[in-house]
């Protein structure tokens, strides 16, 4: 190949590249997005595991909610306390109080409590047995299953299945919900993680069923809400639900509790 031909490919190279770098200089200014500094502080201060338990279809909206003023900056249950310090520290305002929280399964029906109802053999998933059977195979249809739906998706290894049922350990889990949404039972629950008491059952029916179907079973009794001194705990579609802005941790609940569902935690 001459020189000439070098030169010529070199000069058509070099001006296709120029060409290149004006179009996306061109294309740079025109598709720009002004970047809010504060915004993106914030997203580095969030947890990232995008589980929506904020509110928020995940940790971008957030950061962009917080940084417009829109959302407290304690939001962020899995950030913890730090990390709403941290946020608040970026954003010039007072942290709050951050009221750390925990999953909690709302159920007592270990394998010794309940009975099968019938043999499963198929995959180990709540929501597949959940959709093909409509419910598991023990006794009470409302208990946790203990497949494992909900240990599957948490990112902290917070839970496992015990004695077939679901345990959360409360000084692991960070509250991001994500368990919450996959139970297909609806048993689990994000509680504040100092609350003393909790009803460890969901199940709906009447007294009678409840105890033919499970030996630790909220029996709708009401005894609990009558006795609580400051109308703290409820019983609604035949179990009891506690309101922890009202509770005072007194403990005349658990005592009273026939069934002894009520129990305490810390």
């Amino acid at each position: 190949m001459s020189l000439h031909n070098i030169l010529i490919a070199t000069g058509i190279v070099a001006a296709v590249g120029l060409i290149i770098a004006i179009v996306l200089s061109i294309a740079e200014k025109v598709f720009h997005v002004d970047v809010d500094e504060k915004e993106v502080a914030v997203r580095e201060c969030l947890a990232g595991n995008n589980c929506g338990a904020c509110g928020y279809a995940g940790c971008d909206a957030l950061a962009k909610a917080i940084a417009q003023g829109e959302a407290p900056v304690n939001a962020c249950p899995s950030a913890g306390k730090s990390g709403a310090e941290a946020i608040a520290k970026i954003m010039g305002v007072d942290a709050g109080e951050f009221v750390r929280k925990t999953a909690f399964v709302r159920c007592s029906g270990t394998e010794d409590k309940r009975t099968k109802t019938f043999n499963y053999y198929g995959t180990g998933s709540c929501t597949a047995v959940k959709l093909a059977l409509g419910r598991g195979n023990m006794s009470c249809a409302y208990g946790c299953m203990g497949y494992g739906s909900c240990a599957d998706v948490c990112d902290s290894k917070a839970i496992r299945i015990i004695n077939g049922k679901a345990v959360v350990e409360s000084d692991l889990c960070v509250a991001c919900g994500k368990c919450v949404k996959a139970c297909p039972q609806k048993l689990i629950e994000i509680v504040p993680y100092d609350s003393v008491y909790r009803v460890q059952c969901n199940n709906r029916q009447r007294g009678k069923s409840v105890k033919q179907n499970c030996q630790a079973g909220c029996i709708g009794c009401g005894i609990c809400e009558r006795n609580c001194p400051v109308g703290a705990i409820k019983v609604t579609d035949n179990v009891a639900h506690i309101d922890y802005d009202k509770c005072i941790a007194c403990g005349v609940c658990a005592q009273k509790c026939p069934s002894k569902v009520i129990r305490k935690y810390n």
